[in-house]
């Protein structure tokens, strides 16, 4: 009960600050070549955003030019037909703007940060980068350089990311979620031209994208520019589908990763979970946060509290194709990893066999609606889940019953999902020491 009193009091300060968002406030259009655009007018500050979602990532890759999203990633911002080098970022940042950029293994975005009235000129520098991006051999040689740094100075910075790309490729034996998002150094150090080319042609098209803009806007303003601007665009064939479906796991797998520099071990264990949009996607997220967000979370209490590990966490591959849920920690002062492993599996089968208490699941449920609503408080966090649910659950509308998929979640929900997906023979361990004990 008092869960569910502490969850009326958070919503109620949560919609205090910001109404909740309607799918009727949110407009839609497809430009002629398929490029759709998502728009919502946000007037509490005079700015936007625009978030563009490229449907490419390293599942699209192949052996050999693994890492080619990601680089474009870096290519996208080295020049095109009317800004050279450079000039993207700093046009941008003259008129106020700001932006970044990420790349999954299923998709690639550039978001896009400017004073409202900048609109005009974030089309301009966006569609000139799709339509006429330079390839120049100096500056894919100098990204070259770049993405072979930062993949060796990631491997050796972090342990998890060290350990979960080892996870990956034993999981995976035959899906493109085998390999790492940058990609294997000896690909990165042999794309040709030709491949860069190629590549880019086939999905970076206008009808693989969505964009999504926000902000102090009119949805005919937006519009009108996307049609002068990425109108003209030529529409392209959509990019071949991945065919590749991963066979069954039929069994524990294990892999054992040496670094010297480890002081203490990394214990890692990945379960086979279906894609995101899939029925059980819910009930799989409530439970990975009752598992490890917080001081209250099982793996905390059972690991941490009684001293066997000092930190734990969990992640996931949430994509197109089935994926992992990562449960992780690192061990405590003198414990082993067979002894981590033990704590940890051991608190997996309490769920599985006891399943979770109304009062672990009420407070995880709160804490999710809180959250929907917390990032629907800024337009970043709109374009995000915006853009979010049109890609990954085929239509932006589905943002709008999430709230309701989290509170119908029922213990049975959660008991039954930890039974189907959190077992041994869809499970790899990976642990990362100095040597193996």
């Amino acid at each position: 009960m008092k869960w569910k009193i502490m969850a009326a009091v958070l919503l109620l300060g949560a919609a205090s600050g910001a109404h909740a968002l309607s799918a009727s406030e949110v407009k839609t259009f497809t430009l002629p070549n398929g490029m759709k655009f998502i728009v919502l007018v946000s007037s509490t500050i005079p700015n936007a955003n625009m978030y563009t979602f490229w449907k490419v990532g390293s599942r699209n890759e192949a052996p050999g030019t693994t890492g080619l999203s990601h680089f474009f990633e870096h290519m996208m911002f080295n020049g095109s037909k009317h800004y050279g080098p450079k000039q993207f970022d700093r046009v941008m940042e003259a008129k106020g703007g700001s932006n970044n950029a990420y790349t999954s293994n299923d998709v690639t975005v550039y978001q896009d940060w400017f004073p409202a009235a900048s609109l005009e000129t974030i089309f301009a520098l966006e569609s000139d980068r799709i339509a006429n991006l330079a390839i120049d051999p100096k500056v894919v040689e100098s990204e070259r350089g770049v993405v072979l740094s930062e993949r060796s100075t990631g491997l050796e910075n972090s342990n998890v990311r060290l350990l979960q790309e080892e996870i990956n490729g034993v999981a995976f034996q035959a899906h493109p979620y085998s390999w790492p998002v940058i990609g294997h150094e000896s690909d990165i150090k042999a794309w040709t031209l030709d491949d860069l080319k190629r590549y880019f042609n086939v999905y970076y098209s206008a009808n693989n994208a969505v964009a999504v803009v926000v902000g102090d806007v009119k949805a005919d303003q937006v519009q009108a520019l996307a049609s002068k601007y990425f109108g003209q665009i030529a529409k392209r064939a959509l990019p071949p589908p991945v065919r590749t479906v991963e066979p069954p796991q039929k069994g524990e797998r294990r892999v054992f990763v040496a670094k010297a520099s480890v002081t203490s071990p990394n214990l890692m264990i990945a379960y086979k979970v279906p894609p995101i949009g899939y029925a059980d996607y819910y009930a799989l997220n409530v439970l990975q946060s009752i598992l490890v967000d917080g001081k209250s979370s099982r793996l905390y209490r059972a690991l941490v509290d009684q001293q066997l590990a000092t930190t734990v966490g969990a992640d996931g591959i949430d994509g197109f194709d089935p994926g992992l849920l990562y449960l992780f920690a690192v061990a405590g002062a003198k414990v082993t990893p067979a002894q981590l492993e033990k704590a940890m599996l051991d608190e997996v089968s309490r769920v599985i066999n006891k399943g979770v208490t109304e009062d672990e699941l009420q407070k995880v449920k709160n804490q999710k609606l809180v959250g929907i609503y917390r990032n629907q408080e800024t337009i970043n966090g709109k374009a995000q889940q915006l853009g979010n649910y049109e890609v990954f659950f085929g239509d932006y509308k589905k943002m709008f019953d999430a709230p309701e998929q989290s509170r119908k979640l029922t213990v049975a929900d959660l008991k039954r999902v930890a039974a189907t997906y959190l077992t041994k023979s869809q499970r790899t361990v990976g642990v990362l020491a100095a040597k193996e004990d």
